[in-house]
């Protein structure tokens, strides 16, 4: 930053005689700098709250994508060939990553007969002989006619599994952009496991099994729920099931893939925020075996699935900053809540 000095050449400097330095406000803080950085957050945070009221929120893989994607726009309009190059080389990849697998996972029981009794062995060995799913149902469901808060509430978390890995990458990027390619490439590892593992080990969830025979009767209390709550959207949850896999169960990438937002931030996160991002996780798990969507199996190997690839994303990426000779991190206080600051690694 240039600092004008009034000062006769080689004169000596006289700290206690010379003016101090006068430093030009910041752009951010400028009248135009103000508006170049929030008008444009300001009228998509007006669109996407008119779209909200009108259509409801967006639950499909393009829906969220592309109103994230406008909000990265939004809100980086000031350093606008960023947003541009970060969409063309990062975000269309990603996005079209998490399409192909929508679409793979359909195809990923035709190779191998589907499992239907290793799960609810295995939930019967952690419920002392109870399957938790069926036990959960017995006490809390009380009928189409009856849904009570909770199934409301647990029906809300559910929703989140529909945008928050994305708008977790799209904070990361905008805040924290040090750390978006380490959660991107987790997500990639998650995905591309969690894949591999419905194609050699397709199991049914628990209302597959009732609805074949193989345990008490149970209902897939999604749908239910659902059309309690959004009665109009009930033809598009309706869809979005069809097309997912009825047997990917194993492992359940709904709680892998939150557990995987919770080791994301929780390292930078504030304490206070450490008590929602513990409980998340453990309310999606809950919720899952309860809606009759997996067994308690499929929860732990989700877990543990995304703890794998956390680790060795992270472990990968310090290695390679080693090897660099470079820190790993390049850190300054971001700027989204949440989080607090880092020490480099």
């Amino acid at each position: 930053m240039a600092v004008a000095v009034n000062r006769a050449p080689g004169a000596p400097l006289d700290q206690s005689s010379e003016p101090r330095p006068v430093l030009a406000p910041p752009e951010s803080r400028s009248p135009l700098g103000f508006v170049q950085r929030w008008a444009g957050v300001a009228a998509y945070v007006a669109l996407l709250t008119a779209w909200i009221f009108a259509r409801g929120l967006p639950v499909t893989r393009w829906g969220v994508a592309i109103w994230l994607m406008a909000g990265i726009v939004a809100f980086t309009l000031h350093d606008l060939r960023r947003a541009i190059l970060g969409l063309a080389l990062e975000w269309f990849p990603f996005i079209a990553f998490l399409f192909l697998y929508d679409i793979a996972r359909t195809f990923a029981d035709k190779l191998r007969p589907t499992n239907i009794g290793a799960p609810i062995d295995g939930d019967r060995l952690l419920g002392a002989g109870h399957v938790p799913t069926i036990w959960l149902q017995h006490h809390l469901w009380h009928g189409t006619q009856d849904v009570r808060w909770y199934d409301y509430g647990a029906w809300g978390v559910y929703m989140t599994y529909f945008f928050a890995t994305l708008l977790v990458a799209a904070a990361l990027w905008v805040f924290a952009y040090h750390r978006f390619r380490r959660y991107v490439a987790a997500v990639g590892v998650l995905t591309i496991t969690g894949f591999a593992t419905y194609v050699l080990f397709p199991a049914a969830p628990p209302w597959y099994a009732s609805s074949h025979g193989a345990l008490p009767p149970s209902e897939r209390l999604t749908g239910i729920v659902w059309s309690h709550a959004l009665p109009s959207f009930s033809t598009l949850m309706r869809h979005g099931q069809a097309l997912a896999n009825p047997v990917a169960a194993m492992p359940s990438l709904h709680a892998g893939f939150t557990l995987l937002v919770t080791l994301s931030l929780w390292k930078s996160a504030r304490w206070w925020a450490r008590i929602p991002l513990a409980a998340y996780p453990l309310l999606m798990g809950l919720t899952l075996v309860y809606f009759a969507e997996h067994y308690v199996v499929d929860i732990l190997a989700g877990w543990l699935y995304a703890v794998v690839a956390y680790v060795a994303v992270e472990r990968f990426a310090a290695r390679r900053a080693r090897a660099s000779k470079k820190p790993a991190l390049a850190l300054s206080a971001p700027a989204f809540p949440l989080l607090a600051p880092e020490e480099p690694t």
